[in-house]
């Protein structure tokens, strides 16, 4: 809607940058934001422009994966430029990265609530480029955000993942993300336990999942159950995801959570869930 567009825009202008929208931004198609042809043409226009450095999605929402076998991965790839998004954007990253080699960026659409650690993460890691980068959590007053872990081992390897169901999606496909050797990086909100439940193990088989070096879990916001016939929301990541040494932090700041650092797909991190941090040991930006 209008009041989300404008307050897309004015979170960008207020980091300092300008903003072209895309021709087709207000479009819709039920449930979709437009046509696949009026999103891809977008994307191809916001790509071969010279004069736009970043690509960054105003939301996320429904039907990134149906742009996935007709994007045109060369022309991304002849004019790479940061690519930010997440939630259902979650396909897209993804992709990007697989098919061209482009570092792209699991971070705040252009309408989440820019919080000061929001902002503050996602500056050092765009714009600034730190590295190495620590992401620690934030403080949140009266909040547990105490994670678990099966080992408190560190561990190092390529960032992947993002939104369960979006990666849940594309196992079986050519798109599929492959988490062996790999830091994966998993969150949803308003799924059931027995959702989570089917999705991860859809990862474990699929995807290799239980060949990652780790697992750094976001908050999972509205994922519990109260149900006495239903798991609760630990029991089942514990029961999905206790893999032999292999460390796993719960409620890292990523995806559908107020304060939401930035993850560059493909650099390499060292996961410390002892300490409860990410840090970036590669630069995303040249």
């Amino acid at each position: 809607d209008d009041e989300s567009l404008e307050k897309a825009v004015a979170n960008v202008e207020g980091l300092g940058f300008k903003v072209k929208l895309s021709k087709n931004i207000k479009a819709k198609k039920g449930f979709i934001a437009g046509s696949d042809q009026q999103r891809i043409d977008d994307l191809n226009w916001a790509f071969s422009d010279k004069n736009i450095k970043a690509v960054w999605c105003a939301r996320g929402g429904y039907g990134c994966s149906r742009l996935l076998p007709k994007i045109d991965y060369k022309n991304i790839k002849n004019n790479p430029k940061i690519f930010i998004g997440f939630s259902d954007v979650t396909a897209l990253v993804n992709a990007f990265y697989q098919k061209t080699g482009l570092i792209t960026f699991h971070g705040p659409v252009a309408a989440s609530n820019f919080t000061d650690f929001t902002k503050e993460q996602l500056m050092a890691v765009l714009v600034e480029g730190q590295e190495p980068h620590e992401i620690n959590l934030p403080q949140i007053e009266n909040q547990s955000i105490e994670p678990f872990s099966f080992t408190s081992k560190k561990t190092k390897g390529e960032l992947a993942g993002g939104n369960l169901s979006l990666l849940a999606a594309m196992a079986g496909t050519d798109y599929a993300v492959d988490f062996k050797n790999k830091i994966a990086f998993i969150e949803d909100i308003g799924e059931k336990p027995y959702r989570i439940d089917r999705m991860l193990t859809q990862l474990r088989q699929a995807c290799q999942l239980d060949k990652a070096c780790g697992i750094a879990l976001g908050d999972f916001s509205g994922c519990d159950s109260k149900d006495e016939n239903s798991l609760t929301l630990n029991e089942t990541l514990t029961d999905r995801l206790q893999f032999k040494g292999m460390p796993v932090g719960y409620r890292f700041p990523f995806g559908h959570t107020n304060d939401h650092c930035t993850l560059p797909i493909g650099v390499k991190v060292e996961l410390d869930v002892e300490n409860k941090r990410i840090k970036l040991l590669e630069s995303a930006v040249v």
